[in-house]
């Protein structure tokens, strides 16, 4: 159940992606949740009994969805960095590609060594006690872990810098990583527990296993989709003040023009209302310029000078605060959780 509700977010992260991001010049963030959504759709039981026998029925199916994950992490890793200026060695490291090989080299290695028996949706509650299967999961995870307190950390730094709704999707997100190395150190605790014969211990950590899990894909999704929409919020908002301010300076753009013509009525077009920046920055320059002529003669109020400041202040940005946010979704479900 789980597993399904998991890919599930997961393509619904997807089409978000497809519709908010698809001008963005980065699509790091839009493959890694194609790729996740492709490795939990595998993790699904029913699609998992339908795929394995078609790659020999020895749960092979488990290495193509630990692969592809380990993919999308990496991907998601690489999309959060380049989102941030904050990228000292020790993140480029994380996210670098070497390790990413490092990392499929070793679990592809252990696999091979695993006695994997026939398909089977509980993988690592059948197979756990066996060395080579304990250390394929824990080199999973600790990559696993390694990119998602990378994020974390990223994540964290971008709330601190924001203020306002920008925080929102990077409080989201420093949650859903939260839970998410949790859930790392929990599936690792579990992989020692269970290769020593600590079952009593694998047993007690092992509910909290499914809630962590949807807890971390939860708030993991949510950032990544509060992210667009945020800006798409404060970009309606900008627009909208914008128009306003323009309406506004628009008397006072007209009683410059009178005793100083610009170049709005010398080309109409160029101070076309489609363009709400464009319009403001015109009416500002010819409204300036109408003031510093000394060819002319033109005096505007102590209110007009305000309105006119706040306009080129909010022209400018320098009526907000400027920040900067950064998402990212991961996670990981494994065989852990009950079928």
């Amino acid at each position: 159940m789980i597993q399904a509700l998991v890919a599930t977010l997961m393509w619904a992260l997807v089409a978000s992606l497809l519709i908010f991001r698809r001008k963005r010049a980065d699509r790091s963030i839009t493959y890694a949740s194609f790729t996740i959504a492709v490795a939990m759709t595998l993790n699904v039981d029913a699609i998992y009994l339908a795929t394995d026998p078609l790659l020999g029925g020895t749960n092979v199916t488990t290495l193509v969805s630990d692969g592809l994950l380990m993919t999308g992490i990496f991907f998601l890793g690489r999309g959060v960095m380049k989102a941030d200026e904050y990228r000292p060695r020790l993140v480029r490291v994380a996210v670098g590609i070497p390790v990413l090989l490092t990392s499929l080299l070793a679990i592809t290695t252990t696999f091979v060594f695993i006695d994997r028996g026939t398909t089977t949706t509980r993988f690592m509650i059948d197979l756990g006690a066996q060395p080579a299967a304990a250390a394929y999961s824990i080199i999973n995870f600790s990559y696993f872990f390694l990119v998602i307190t990378t994020m974390m950390i990223l994540a964290a730094r971008q709330y601190l810098r924001s203020s306002g709704i920008q925080r929102l999707p990077a409080a989201l997100l420093s949650l859903g990583s939260a839970f998410g190395g949790a859930l790392c150190l929990a599936v690792l605790i579990m992989d020692v527990a269970h290769v020593t014969g600590h079952l009593d211990l694998m047993r007690a950590v092992q509910p909290a296993y499914e809630p962590l899990s949807l807890l971390a894909f939860l708030f993991l999704c949510a950032g990544f989709a509060a992210q667009p929409a945020v800006r798409r919020a404060q970009h309606d908002t900008r627009r909208k003040r914008t128009v306003g301010l323009a309406t506004q300076l628009e008397p006072l753009w007209k009683r410059a023009s009178l005793v100083r013509p610009g170049l709005s009525q010398a080309d109409p077009l160029a101070a076309s209302a489609d363009d709400p920046e464009s319009r403001l920055h015109r009416e500002i320059v010819e409204i300036r310029d109408a003031m510093i002529d000394p060819r002319v003669t033109f005096d505007i109020s102590a209110a007009e000078r305000a309105l006119l400041n706040r306009a080129e202040s909010h022209l400018l940005g320098l009526d907000t605060r400027a920040t900067r946010t950064t998402a990212s979704p991961g996670g990981r479900v494994d065989q852990w959780g009950s079928s």
